[in-house]
C-alpha cells in the first residue's frame, strides 16, 4: 500500500512564515547602511551572487544537484526577473523620492495582487471567502499600523507610487510561478534564481555605476554580508519552502507581518490604533494560511 505524503506541521510552517518575516523586514536595515556607500545595482547584483554562491557551495556538501537542462534554467531566469531584478529595482528608485508611510503600505499589497491573479489567472488553489477576508483584514491592519495619514500623499509623487506597486505585482506573480518548481529541494530554485539575477545585474553595474571607482566602508560591506546570507540565501530557501506547504497566498502573508515586527523590533510605542491594526494583521494572517478544517460526512 503507497505511503500518504505526510502532511507539514502547521505550527513548523507559521513560525517559519515569522522568521521569513524578519528576515526580509531586516534588509530595509541592511540597505540602508549598505547604500550609503556601495551603488544600488552594484549592492543588488552582489547581494544576490554572494547569496547564491553560498547556496551552491551549501548543495554541493548536502549532495544535492542543480538542474541542468535548459528549461529548468530558464524558469530560473524568469522567477529571478519576477522576484529581484524588477521589483528590488523599482523599490530602491521609489523609496528614494516617496515617504516612508506610504511606501510600507504600498509595498505591502502583494497579497492583494497574489489573491486577484490567482484567482482570475492560475486557480492553482483554492480561494474561499476566508482567505479574501484575510488579505482585506491584513491590508487594513498595515494602513492603521502606519497612520492612515500616510495616505493622503497618494496621487502625489505618482511615477514612484506606480513603479512600488508594479514591484509588488512582480512579487505576486513569483508567488504564483514558483509553484512550478514543486518537487526540487528548496535550495535548487533558491540558488539557481539568484544566480540568474547576478548574471543580469553584474554586467548592468559594471556598465552603469562603475563599481571599481568606488571605496566601499567596513560597515557597508558588513551589511552587504548580512544582506546576502540571511536576507537572501536563508531567506529565498525558506520562501521556495513555504511556497509548497502554505500556497502563494499565504506565502505572501509575510509581506503583513514585516510591518509589526520592524515596529515591535525597534521598541517603538504602538497607539491605540496601532494595537487594532496589530489585531488586524494577526487575523488576516490566520486567515491565509490555517487551513480549514474539513468536516467528516455523516454516517447514514
Amino acid at each position: 500500500m503507497e505511503a500518504l505524503p505526510r502532511q507539514p506541521n502547521m505550527a513548523g510552517e507559521l513560525a517559519l512564515l515569522l522568521v521569513l518575516a524578519t528576515l526580509w523586514g531586516a534588509s530595509y536595515t541592511f540597505i540602508r547602511v549598505a547604500v550609503a556607500t556601495i551603488p544600488p545595482i552594484t549592492l543588488i547584483a552582489g547581494r544576490t551572487a554572494i547569496a547564491g554562491l553560498l547556496l551552491l557551495i551549501i548543495m554541493r556538501w548536502r549532495g544535492v544537484r542543480m538542474p541542468r537542462d535548459a528549461a529548468s534554467w530558464r524558469r530560473f531566469l524568469f522567477q529571478a526577473c519576477l522576484n529581484s531584478v524588477i521589483p528590488w529595482t523599482m523599490i530602491a528608485w521609489g523609496e528614494r523620492i516617496l515617504d516612508a508611510g506610504l511606501a510600507t503600505i504600498l509595498n505591502s499589497t502583494s497579497p492583494i495582487f497574489t489573491f486577484f491573479l490567482t484567482l482570475a489567472v492560475s486557480r492553482h488553489e483554492s480561494l474561499t471567502s476566508r482567505k479574501l477576508f484575510g488579505v482585506i483584514a491584513g491590508m487594513a491592519g498595515i494602513c492603521l499600523i502606519v497612520g492612515v495619514q500616510a495616505m493622503a500623499g497618494f496621487g502625489e509623487q505618482l511615477t514612484a507610487q506606480i513603479v512600488t506597486v508594479l514591484a509588488a505585482i512582480c512579487y505576486a506573480g513569483a508567488a504564483i510561478f514558483s509553484r512550478g518548481f514543486k518537487g526540487l529541494d528548496p535550495m535548487a530554485p533558491a540558488a539557481g534564481s539568484l544566480l540568474c539575477g547576478a548574471v543580469v545585474l553584474i554586467p548592468l553595474g559594471l556598465v552603469v555605476e562603475q563599481p571599481w571607482t568606488i571605496t566601499p566602508s567596513a560597515n557597508s560591506l558588513l551589511a552587504l554580508l548580512g544582506l546576502a546570507v540571511f536576507s537572501t540565501a536563508a531567506a529565498f530557501v525558506i520562501y521556495f519552502r513555504l511556497i509548497q506547504t502554505l500556497g502563494s497566498v499565504g506565502t505572501t502573508a509575510q509581506a503583513y507581518l514585516r510591518v509589526p515586527i520592524g515596529v515591535l523590533f525597534l521598541g517603538e510605542q504602538l497607539s491605540p490604533t496601532a494595537w487594532v491594526g496589530l489585531a488586524c494583521v494577526v487575523i488576516g494572517v490566520a486567515a491565509m494560511t490555517v487551513p480549514e478544517r474539513k468536516t467528516k460526512p455523516a454516517v447514514a
